[in-house]
């Protein structure tokens, strides 16, 4: 499928799982026929225990429910906590589920990365909030700052025909000789309240989320701000920001001060002289880790979703943003981030970057040539073709051999 620019819609921000939870559960709620649910993470935490609540709720309506869980990012998941949902009628599946060696998960490529929900073809959530107690400032210091929106109109037939099109045995085969490139969607009659919905797969859509970054930092005029969690992109996006911050473009790039994963820091370390050479203003956020993939340019076009800025966002995983072409937005978005870079932020200066050693600019060079061919490399990676599992239902007992089937335990249909 194809989308294109859409108009008419309404677009909200949502920060947190403060805000992000409710106004979900809220649609859920309000469901007439169909929800449809992706998500890397479901922890069986308090939120993971109300998402299912609300579901079961769903289920018990008569909503026909699907759910598709990342194997990798949501693997212990209790048998009884996902036996009661498939009861009610839920079709739970697993993307590329897979055995672990040594007590480790192996499959850390090819990841389902999207966090996307549709609600009938009404109502929709794009962004990165997953569903545990880490994403609810109450968590403490450890507590994910992050982001999506919930949107209503013409885009959400977008949405729900994607989902619908990657349902197992509705995507259409394709051979290699059969993929071609996709261009990103030209928005040729800018106006308000537009979106575009964009996703990154593995077939024809591998650099779609990347290309529009690359586009908009070549059509910036005034102002860039890049909020994200994980930063360690290739060289052309690199260059891009500083291309733009020499032509006199504000470019602002907020990435973890507190990281969840120290090595994340690490990375985005090594790029700090070469950002703040061209001019690129970085700011390392402190007040908790950021989990957050949002951007804005100018006054009009932003975006939020699910796709970091590292090789594996940009090479591996199957991601999905929202482009939203809107002045309303861009401002509520712009404030956000603007005040938090004022309230809690660091920006860097060269005392805190790496020091310019033949060293440090030896790895720096060898960094960015690596990041710039990744891409093509990791395409090669893993061998493996990931896979759907659907969760069978309990098989349920009949009136007189109640206790014999009460022992019997559901399986894991490839």
């Amino acid at each position: 499928m194809k989308c294109t620019w859409r108009e008419g819609n309404r677009i909200q921000l949502l920060e947190n799982g403060d805000n992000y939870y409710p106004a979900l559960y809220d649609a859920i709620d309000h469901a007439q026929q169909r929800v449809i649910l992706e998500t890397f993470i479901w922890f069986e935490d308090d939120v993971g225990r109300q998402l299912q609540q609300v579901l079961l709720r769903a289920a018990r309506r008569g909503i026909n429910i699907e759910v598709l869980l990342d194997g990798y990012g949501s693997p212990d998941l209790s048998e009884p906590f996902v036996n009661e949902l498939t009861t009610a009628g839920v079709v739970f599946r697993y993307y590329d589920p897979r055995p672990r060696l040594l007590g480790m998960r192996t499959n850390l490529f090819r990841r389902m990365h999207r966090k996307i929900v549709v609600i009938d073809n009404t109502v929709a959530f794009v962004g990165g909030i997953n569903y545990s107690a880490e994403h609810l400032t109450s968590y403490g210091p450890e507590a994910k700052q992050d982001y999506a929106v919930r949107v209503e109109g013409p885009i959400v037939e977008d949405i729900l025909q994607f989902e619908l099109e990657n349902l197992p045995d509705n995507a259409p085969a394709k051979r290699w000789w059969q993929r071609r490139r996709h261009r990103p969607e030209e928005n040729r009659t800018p106006g308000e309240a537009q979106a575009l919905f964009i996703w990154r797969d593995n077939n024809d859509h591998r650099d779609d989320i990347e290309r529009h970054y690359l586009k908009m930092l070549a059509k910036a005029r005034r102002e860039v701000i890049i909020a994200n969690a994980y930063f360690f992109p290739g060289y052309r996006l690199l260059h891009a920001m500083r291309n733009a911050a020499r032509r006199g473009v504000s470019v602002k790039l907020i990435v973890q001060g507190e990281p969840d994963m120290p090595i994340v820091k690490v990375g985005a370390e090594l790029l700090y002289n070469y950002l703040l050479k061209g001019g690129v203003q970085v700011y390392e956020y402190r007040r908790r880790p950021l989990h957050g993939k949002v951007a804005l340019m100018d006054d009009h076009w932003a975006t939020v979703g699910s796709s970091n800025l590292d090789p594996l966002s940009l090479s591996l995983n199957l991601e999905a943003n929202l482009i939203i072409h809107d002045r309303e937005f861009n401002q509520t978005l712009r404030d956000n981030l603007q005040a938090i870079i004022r309230e809690d932020c660091v920006r860097v200066d060269e005392s805190m970057a790496p020091k310019r050693t033949w060293w440090n600019l030896g790895k720096s060079i060898v960094v960015f040539h690596f990041l710039r061919h990744f891409p093509a490399m990791a395409g090669w990676l893993p061998a493996h073709t990931p896979q759907l599992s659907q969760v069978k239902p309990p098989i349920q007992p009949e009136i007189e051999t109640q206790d014999r089937a009460e022992t019997e335990h559901p399986g894991v249909k490839p």
